[in-house]
């Protein structure tokens, strides 16, 4: 696969014009121009970039790459040793934001809703990326909703709410969107599930009612990264491996 066709593709598979982010979508690091070994993780450190480097890969797909909106654009420090590194190997890197959670199949959010066991019955927030809907009878409420978070990622989420909470509807959205709560709350929904959360959202929830999950940042932003990988990989033919360096956050 080449490489130039391989960003054609993912631009146009993740409508990337249709957004408006902090960081360019696409190519950013230029590699090898034939890949066959694609290797994804959720973040582009320097830990992830050695691992698949020693995996083999020609190239790399991420959900957090580089050059983000307000960011020193100064090539040293740790941003010069991750590129360098890139470089000297003749590694691509494709990186996409926003553009992956809002995919309605392979997007952070549908992937989360798809492990918890989430139906969508809509969108709000900013360009329509958070998700709200149902969730199966078997979590109908806080402590069950908790538990299956926890079986799913493989790490206890911070719960603000009682475990006795009834549940009918949700909403959600992966990795730092804890701004979205007022959103949510104003949707009328019994819980929130997002990746991080703020001294003030704690309150928030005491007061509203509605139950705050924050189930991590990383642990959330996981599945869509694989998903889009895999989908190359049987769509073009080449390898595909997920590398996943793990955040507490």
């Amino acid at each position: 696969m080449r490489l130039d066709k391989l960003e054609i593709y993912l631009n146009q598979l993740l409508n990337i014009a249709h957004f408006r982010d902090y960081c360019p979508n696409g190519l950013q690091v230029e590699g090898r121009s034939e890949v066959h070994h694609l290797v994804s993780g959720v973040t582009a450190s320097l830990d992830f970039i050695q691992a698949a480097i020693e995996a083999g890969a020609d190239a790399l797909l991420v959900h957090h790459g580089y050059f983000w909106r307000g960011e020193d654009p100064c090539l040293v420090g740790r941003k010069h040793r991750r590129i360098a590194r890139l470089i000297a190997h003749d590694v691509g890197l494709l990186s996409y934001h926003l553009p992956l959670d809002a995919h309605p199949e392979l997007g952070n959010n549908a992937q989360l809703a798809h492990r918890l066991g989430l139906v969508e019955t809509g969108r709000f927030g900013d360009q329509n990326i958070a998700m709200h809907g149902t969730l199966s009878p078997d979590m109908q409420n806080v402590k069950g909703l908790r538990m299956n978070i926890e079986r799913a990622l493989g790490r206890e989420p911070l719960v603000i709410g009682e475990d006795s909470k009834t549940v009918t509807r949700i909403a959600w959205c992966t990795g730092g969107a804890q701004d979205y709560f007022d959103e949510a709350i104003r949707l009328g929904v019994d819980a929130y599930i997002t990746g991080e959360i703020s001294e003030r959202t704690v309150h928030d929830a005491r007061e509203s009612g509605v139950a705050f999950i924050a189930a991590g940042h990383h642990a959330t932003e996981r599945y869509g990264v694989q998903a889009l990988g895999e989908h190359i990989a049987q769509k073009f033919g080449i390898t595909h491996q997920f590398i996943d360096i793990d955040s507490p956050v």
